[in-house]
């Protein structure tokens, strides 16, 4: 019967979760300082500002879990 493979851990999931922590503090301080201009919009634009700039930040996310996870980008 062959050894389970021993679970050696890496620095990728601390760094990578302090690092999506810290990105996501400063997207939020950059979509709130957006906030006056995206103000002076009517209604409508504004909710679909709000909801395009809710959404853009999870782009990058799947890539990003995947390095954290595995150390490859893709």
């Amino acid at each position: 019967m062959d050894e389970p493979e021993t679970y050696k851990p890496t620095w990728r999931k601390p760094f990578g979760i302090l690092a999506l922590i810290l990105g996501l503090f400063g997207y939020a301080l950059i979509v709130a300082g957006l906030s006056g201009p995206i103000s002076k919009q009517p209604v409508i634009a504004q909710t679909l500002i709000y909801v395009i700039l809710g959404t853009v930040w999870l782009l990058p996310l799947r890539r990003f879990l995947i390095w954290m996870e595995t150390g490859r980008w893709g």
